[in-house]
């Protein structure tokens, strides 16, 4: 015998091995890998927000990208009275902002059965300008709404509410 023959007898022998290994176990096939969510990795602030999402906070394509932190990017959208900002931060939740960030006001709430908080950043509360964080993706997406002028927008906070309400439904659990 050969030695290419023995090589071919021991793999058809070890391959019947397996087949009848797999009949032994019932058949069953392993499941198919799952794949892995991805959270915010595929996040894109400048394209998460539709047509509707945009007109309903007063703002216009297009946006800007908004790179203050590598860790939480952004993009800003601008209005006639209205500057929205949509950033994502893949490291932080609301729990841990509550702590860990430089806040005026920082109040926990729910918004469709996730983590959320309305914010006012540390030296903005004369600004105009509000923060709703909600957790998302296993970090956070943050809605940032402010005034062109001073008082363009009576109350940015509700605005900024309002808005992460009707996006909440899209972002990744």
């Amino acid at each position: 015998m050969t030695r290419r023959s023995r090589r071919l007898i021991t793999t058809a022998a070890c391959a019947g091995l397996l087949s009848l290994s797999g009949c032994a176990l019932g058949g069953e096939e392993s499941p198919a890998p799952q794949p892995k969510p991805t959270g915010l990795r595929d996040f894109d602030p400048c394209t998460f927000l539709t047509a509707d999402d945009l007109k309903t906070a007063g703002v216009a394509e297009p946006g800007e990208q908004v790179e203050n932190f590598s860790f939480e990017p952004g993009c800003r959208f601008e209005g006639e009275k209205t500057l929205l900002t949509l950033y994502k931060n893949q490291d932080e939740t609301v729990a841990s902002y509550a702590t860990g960030g430089n806040w005026d006001r920082y109040e926990q709430l729910d918004i469709n059965g996730r983590n959320a908080a309305r914010a006012i950043s540390g030296g903005s509360s004369e600004s105009g300008i509000c923060n709703v964080l909600i957790d998302a993706g296993g970090g956070i997406a943050m809605v940032t709404v402010g005034s062109v002028l001073p008082d363009d927008v009576p109350d940015p906070c509700g605005e900024a509410e309002k808005l992460a309400r009707q996006i909440e439904p899209r972002l990744p659990s």
